[in-house]
Parts: C-alpha cells; sequence; structure tokens
C-alpha cells in the first residue's frame, strides 16, 4: 500500500485542477478527480489504478456525498482537498441579475462548502488533513471593475478558510488559502467565464476589461501552471502549511500594493477611526 497522500481534487477537467492531477499522478500519489463530465477527465488522464474519475456536481450536496463515499471506498482515505471548481461571471453590479449572481455563489461558494462539510467528518476521525481553498487574486484585491460577483464569491473563500484554520487547527487539520494570479490556462477561455446577458455600454471601465479578457490576456498570462502544480504539493508536504499562499509574482504584486494602500488610509484616518471609542 502506498505510503503517499491521497488527494481529492474538485474542477480537474481543465486549467490548474487538470494541471495538477496529472503532476500528482506522474509523483505516485493516488488522485479522485471531479467534473461534471468524467469521460472528459478520463479521457484527459487516461486509466490508472491510482486514479479514480468523478462525474459530480458540487453545487448539489448529495453529488458530492457520494463522490467523498466512493473515494473513501476506493482509497481508504482522504489526506489532502484542493477546492478548485468554479468559474468567472463578469458584468457589473448594476448588469448581474439575480440568477447570475446566486449561480456563480452556488458554484464557487456553497460548492466549496458541500465539500468541506461532508470531508470533515473523516478527517476528524483520523486527526488530520489538509483542505486547500483556491481563491483567487481577485480574492484579496477587489478593484476589477465588472468582475464584483466573481470577487466576492472569492473574498467569501478567503473569509470562510480563514474561519475554518481556526475551527480545525486542534483536530490536526491545515487549511490554506491559494491567491492564483493570470496562469496560462485556458480559465479565460469559453466555458470558464461568463459574461452579463444585458450589458451596459456606459460602464466603459468594465467593457475595456472585458476585451482585454478576451483579446489581450489570453496567452500572454505570467504563471506556468507545470510549476503551479508543483507549488501545490511542496504546499501540501509542509509540516505547517501556511493560511494564506498568493500564487504567482503578479498576485504577489497586487497583494503588496493593496497592502501599502491599507496602511495608508488607516494611518491617514486614525483620530477618525478612534474617535467612536467611549471616552476613558
Amino acid at each position: 500500500m502506498s505510503t503517499k497522500k491521497v488527494w481529492f481534487v474538485t474542477g480537474a477537467s481543465k486549467g490548474l485542477g487538470l494541471t495538477l492531477v496529472k503532476r500528482l499522478l506522474n509523483e505516485g500519489y493516488r488522485v479522485a478527480a471531479t467534473s461534471r463530465t468524467a469521460e472528459a477527465l478520463k479521457k484527459e488522464v487516461g486509466s490508472s489504478t491510482n486514479f479514480l474519475a468523478l462525474k459530480t456536481d458540487v453545487a448539489n450536496e448529495k453529488s458530492v456525498q457520494d463522490a467523498i463515499a466512493k473515494t473513501l471506498a476506493t482509497f481508504g482515505g482522504i489526506d489532502v482537498v484542493v477546492n478548485n471548481a468554479g468559474y468567472g461571471q463578469l458584468g457589473t453590479l448594476e448588469e448581474s441579475t439575480d440568477k447570475e449572481a446566486r449561480e456563480n455563489f452556488d458554484a464557487n461558494v456553497f460548492g466549496l462548502l458541500n465539500v468541506i462539510r461532508n470531508v470533515m467528518p473523516h478527517m476528524r476521525n483520523k486527526k488530520s488533513g489538509h483542505i486547500i481553498n483556491i481563491s483567487s487574486i481577485a480574492g484579496f484585491l477587489g478593484a476589477f471593475p465588472g468582475w464584483g460577483i466573481y470577487n466576492a464569491t472569492k473574498f467569501a473563500v478567503a473569509g470562510l478558510t480563514e474561519a475554518l484554520s481556526a475551527e480545525a487547527k486542534s483536530l490536526g487539520i491545515a487549511a490554506t488559502i491559494v491567491y492564483p494570479g493570470y496562469f496560462k490556462t485556458n480559465f479565460l477561455l469559453k466555458g470558464s467565464l461568463r459574461f452579463a446577458q444585458n450589458p451596459i455600454a456606459e460602464y466603459k471601465e468594465a467593457r475595456e476589461l472585458d476585451r482585454a479578457h478576451v483579446e489581450d490576456i489570453p496567452g500572454n498570462q505570467p504563471g506556468d501552471p507545470e510549476k503551479a502544480a508543483l507549488a501545490f504539493i511542496q504546499l501540501a508536504e509542509q509540516k505547517n502549511p501556511p493560511l494564506h499562499l498568493f500564487m504567482g509574482s503578479d498576485s504577489i504584486g497586487m497583494a503588496n500594493n493593496k497592502l501599502e494602500i491599507l496602511k495608508g488610509e488607516i494611518s491617514a484616518h486614525d483620530a477618525l477611526s478612534r474617535s467612536t471609542d467611549f471616552l476613558k
């Protein structure tokens, strides 16, 4: 029996998820991977006794329960979870319909919660495990016009993962938020991005960013998905993994810029902020 960790990866049919699954199998790990189309996943990855392809809708709790049960029955355990499933919803807040917003939260947030809720009993029982939740630099820096709903889902991922870390640390379970920047994957291609059905032309900044994500950025992303896969493995093998990991030099740069802005605003308005305290 292999002593290597068992990984459970959602959203594995393309992008960083698919690259990670292939690398894990090459390194001898056992991997359960989910997709809405298991056959396409099998075609991409191939067959192996170390690989379990699972047709799963993460927004459906019963589907998630079945996927985790099949993984436990096949491999006897789950050591590392990577919640990667999700998609980008574009559109300004005014343009975004209730349906568009809720569907993005269902996939990006509630799907992740379904996985956590159903894998935690197993990890609690064995008092070990590592849950890696994929946010985005857009889950730390929200100043992307036309990305408000997607940003909100990724901020939610970061917030709930911080709480999970505090809740599960004494149980021997680690939690990490990964904030990727732009990686050269198919995330910006059809199927991973959805545009608002009723765009409003007056939002010129959002329209320009829409255009850039279709015409300029694809193919020019600085991040190498193969190196990201290796970084995920190194992260999971650390004895004391971090709660926050900014992945990619662009992600680090944007995060540092926001931190400088926050420091400046806190300092500039210190007196106003403190004026709300009861007088001592």
